[in-house]
């Protein structure tokens, strides 16, 4: 009997047509290409201090473009924002789906919904969608940041996994931002120093980068603020 030697692309290719195969390898090739989607977006970063949670990302603008087109942070809730990096559209039909979240919570229980539960809603909604067939996952991974009892940073990324966080960030420049992170984030931060370190880490990965391709979202005992650009401006210095 003669043994055909099937190409390795060949090989790959049949398995990376349907979300709910696995390959041989123990690999989901779309959930793999689902997460190049977020490592070639610009960076997002976010810093815990003592009060509450910093974000901070770049995002992409060209001449004609109005820059508050376009949204890297968003709010969830009173208490709770996320940034992402990935696929904006995809991005968009997840908060959409964390807001509601919130606000059933709000409506049944009373009360503001937990950041450990709405990182597991959207982690959840995620990982579900990686092993339906007819579907693809999500292109994004968040960094959702809020203030319970204490402040709170949670990572999802497009396969469903969800991790808590004192400082990180995701994207293109993300490895190099978290070894800033990794040196400078330190106990009982202050909102300030958290925004230095912030902004340091952002300027270290997205080199040139100018007030009107950042944005920041600041949560402080509860309340999440989005900063304005003269603000921006100010931090950026």
């Amino acid at each position: 009997m003669v043994q055909i030697e099937v190409p390795e692309m060949a090989s790959k290719m049949a398995y990376d047509r349907a979300i709910v195969v696995f390959s041989p390898e123990g690999r989901l090739y779309q959930v793999e290409y689902a997460f190049k989607a977020v490592e070639n977006a610009t960076t997002c970063i976010g810093v815990t201090f003592k009060d509450g949670v910093v974000l901070i990302a770049a995002k992409t603008t060209t001449k004609l473009l109005i820059p508050e087109s376009i949204e890297k942070i968003m709010k969830i809730d009173d208490h709770v924002g996320v940034g992402f990096c990935g696929l904006v559209a995809d991005a968009r039909v997840l908060v959409d789906y964390a807001r509601i979240r919130a606000q059933i919570n709000r409506v049944t229980y009373g009360e503001p919904i937990e950041i450990y539960a709405i990182a597991k809603e959207i982690a959840d909604r995620k990982q579900r969608f990686t092993q339906v067939g007819g579907i693809r996952p999500f292109g994004v991974s968040f960094l959702i940041a809020g203030f319970d009892t204490k402040p709170h940073l949670f990572e999802t990324d497009p396969s469903g996994s969800m991790r808590e966080w004192l400082a990180h960030a995701i994207g293109r420049g993300g490895k190099v931002a978290r070894k800033v992170l990794e040196k400078g984030w330190k106990p009982n931060m202050t909102k300030e120093q958290a925004i230095a370190l912030a902004v340091k880490a952002l300027k270290t990965a997205e080199q040139k980068i100018t007030f009107k391709e950042v944005e920041c979202g600041i949560i402080e005992k509860g309340k999440f603020k989005k900063l304005e650009t003269n603000e921006i401006k100010k931090i950026l210095k």
